[in-house]
């Protein structure tokens, strides 16, 4: 019950933060410039959305995955059904993202808000296996998180060692802020190996 008061309670905020046109979009423009135009994207964690809906309106194919109701309910609201589901991080598996009609594969996946921290050490080990599985080559992991609350930065490059990731970057902030000991949040990147699709035209090479 207490838990249920509290997704209830973190909803009702975070309304209020779209309300009041806070800025809730930081970890897509982050996402945004490392991922190539129309990627598949999915966001572990997704919260009321704000992620999915501002990398889809940058043209990409971005999906959203919560476990809470109290908290899709209000993904849904604002943004419609069409692009969320009710997945827990735990529960992540091809199979099941096929069963729920979203893609098996994806070019860049997201965790933001610090979702690692309400998971238990076996089920971020068991993510960071499926999504080294999901992503396509060369494709992207990026998690933002506490540096100090657990599933922070020595957890995550622990549980990467065991599977095809590998740490590309660490910052400080969605900004590139240099990450050092320090530094109270963290966003780090893990890539996959192989070369991942290139962008075509302008935006991709720089070259007009």
């Amino acid at each position: 019950m207490a838990e249920s008061q509290n997704l209830r309670g973190y909803a009702a905020k975070m309304r209020r933060h779209v309300r009041s046109n806070s800025d809730l979009e930081a970890d897509a423009r982050f996402v945004d410039m490392l991922a190539p135009r129309g990627s598949t994207i999915l966001d572990i964690g997704c919260g009321i959305g704000s992620a999915v809906n501002a990398l889809r309106r940058r043209g990409h194919d971005a999906f959203g995955l919560d476990p809470s109701p109290e908290v899709l309910d209000v993904a849904i609201e604002l943004h419609g059904a069409q692009w969320f589901r009710s997945i827990a991080a735990a529960d992540l598996s091809q199979p099941v993202l096929t069963d729920r009609d979203l893609p098996s594969r994806y070019d860049l996946i997201l965790m933001s808000g610090n979702v690692p921290a309400f998971l238990t050490k076996p089920e971020l080990a068991s993510t960071f296996q499926t999504t080294s599985k999901l992503l396509t080559p060369g494709g992207r992991l990026v998690i933002g998180t506490s540096a100090r609350s657990p599933g922070g930065p020595k957890d995550q490059d622990a549980f990467a060692e065991g599977t095809s990731l590998a740490r590309e970057n660490r910052y400080c902030d969605w900004h590139l802020g240099r990450y050092d000991a320090d530094s109270p949040w963290s966003v780090s990147v893990f890539t996959t190996p192989g070369r991942r699709r290139a962008d075509e035209g302008p935006d991709g090479m720089f070259v007009l």
